[in-house]
């Protein structure tokens, strides 16, 4: 991709609030101003790159671009989620990502969270890959987030990628240590 590396700083803003509350991974989200910035040659879809919250340090993250085809969009989105745990939202936070690698093309998924029933016989051979599980009478009742899967996937990617000594020493570009 021509455009990679790409590098936006901007503010936090409430995105739609489905990141932590609906499929439990967080996102920050920049301004839509930023959004319709972002540059032709940066196609919609997944990608890995570093990230700093108000000049902190420098963390891992994954970043989805696009339309959010599951979920209908009508504004094009940039949402970074930031592969490490924070205390608390830090919306109005100064936020610098450097997208610098690809994953996979945006696409759509056809649920999220649908029940898969399974003979209570099966149950321990279930449990250990489904954290939203529950038991109805000798049913089993696990879900299927085909969505939550392919994220986790892209993280799993993403970490990858961004240990490779290529990619990891991006990390200490001075375009995180630049503050205006």
């Amino acid at each position: 991709m021509d455009s990679l590396p790409y590098f936006v700083e901007g503010e936090v803003v409430k995105g739609f609030g489905r990141g932590s509350k609906q499929l439990g991974i967080p996102t920050a989200n920049y301004g839509q101003n930023l959004v319709d910035m972002l540059p032709n040659g940066l196609s919609n879809g997944i990608y890995y790159g570093f990230c700093q919250v108000n000049y902190g340090p420098v963390h891992k993250m994954v970043v989805s671009i696009g339309w959010n085809p599951f979920y209908k969009n009508e504004k094009r989105s940039m949402e970074t989620h930031i592969i490490q745990q924070f205390d608390k939202d830090f919306y109005g936070s100064n936020l610098k990502t450097m997208t610098i690698g690809f994953i996979r093309d945006e696409k759509n998924f056809a649920n999220v969270g649908t029940p898969i029933y399974v003979k209570i016989e099966r149950l321990h051979y279930l449990i250990y890959f489904s954290p939203r599980a529950s038991t109805t009478r000798d049913l089993f009742v696990f879900y299927s987030d085909e969505l939550i899967e392919a994220i986790k996937s892209d993280i799993v990617t993403a970490e990858r990628q961004l240990d490779l000594e290529h990619n990891s020493i991006l990390k200490d570009h001075n375009f995180f240590s630049i503050k205006r």
